[in-house]
This record gives structure tokens, sequence and C-alpha cells, in this order.
């Protein structure tokens, strides 16, 4: 005896590109105005903490160089190891990072020196450091060339300014949506 053939399919032949079955689960749904209201969201928080941090490290660093100026004692740091930089992809070199002891007060302290400059191990360096806070220290042709200045809140200023002005672009781009839903609304009433 022989088995029943199994019915064939109704209606017209699939074509290849068809999938033969449907997958279960859930839908892929998207909104795109709300992917893109939290793609703007994000794009208004990263400018925000920007430039928050900008001018966060505006104030240190200016803060740093006043602090040696004013605080800062004369020292003679004796170089006791410095390690070459390596640059971009590793051919070239980007500068030195060089360590060094001395002493404020009877107490000895060993320190990274700011700056790139090469020195040779065992060579001393005429610096300044700030006793009350012996890391910060720095050789004085680098203190030299340093000075409190308005120019490191330049970008932050520029930041702001892009946020203030994406933030008030948003604003209008809204309002004119509210305004053209409302007269829309109104001309379909006067219609009706």
């Amino acid at each position: 005896m022989n088995a029943p053939e199994a019915p064939g399919p109704s209606g017209p032949p699939r074509s290849s590109t068809e999938p033969l079955t449907r997958l279960r689960g859930a839908s892929v749904n998207y909104d795109a105005r709300k992917v893109g209201q939290v793609v703007i969201g994000l794009c208004l928080a990263t400018l925000a903490v920007l430039v928050v941090v900008f001018t966060v490290a505006g104030i240190h660093n200016n803060s740093q160089i006043n602090k040696l100026r004013h605080d800062g004692i004369p020292v003679t740091v004796t170089v006791t190891k410095c390690l070459g930089l390596m640059g971009g992809s590793g051919s070239n070199a980007a500068g030195y990072s060089c360590t060094g002891s001395f002493t404020i007060h009877g107490v000895r302290y060993v320190e990274t020196l700011p700056g790139t400059g090469h020195h040779e191990v065992g060579s001393e360096v005429a610096a300044t450091a700030v006793p009350s806070d012996p890391a910060l220290v720095s050789p004085d042709s680098v203190l030299r060339t340093e000075h409190s200045s308005l120019s490191v809140f330049i970008l932050p200023l520029v930041l702001l300014v892009v946020l203030a002005l994406l933030i008030a672009l948003i604003v209008v781009v809204r309002q004119r949506r509210r305004d053209s839903t409302t007269t829309t609304g109104t001309a379909t009433e006067e219609t009706s």
C-alpha cells in the first residue's frame, strides 16, 4: 500500500526570494522621530559635558600655574630616569617623560617632570615646586613659557555657543510644528 501524498501548496508557486516560513517573535518596529530625538538628546548632553569638562580643565590649569608662580620655591631636581615617548604609529619620538628627585624642608620627593624635554640621568634641573603640594613641580624652562590665560576658555565658550544655538533651533522647530498643527486643526474645523 502506498502512503498518501501530501497535498500540494494551493495558489501560485512561490518565488525563490520569499521565505519558506515566518520566524516567531517580535518584529522590529521603531519610530524614526523618537530615535532622532534620542540622538539629538545624546548630542546635546555630550556637548554640555564637554563644556563642563573643558571649563574645569582650564580653571585647574590656570590654578596650577598661579600656584607655581605665587607659592612655588626653587628646587634642584636630580633626574633619575627619562623614557622616550613614541607618537602616532610608534615610528617617531614624541618627546620624553622624565622623573626626578628633589628635597623640600628635608623631605625627599620623587615626581615626574612636566614637559617633553630630554634630560640625562643624574643631571640637575632648576625647577619650582609648591611645598604644600610637592607633586606640583615644573622645570623653570617650562614654567617661563606658561601663563594663566583666558584663552583656555575659548573652546568651552565655542561649544557653549553651539549648544545654545542647537537648543534654540530645536525650540524654534518645535514651535513651528506646534503652530502648523494648530493652523491645520483650525482649517479642518472650519471646512467641516
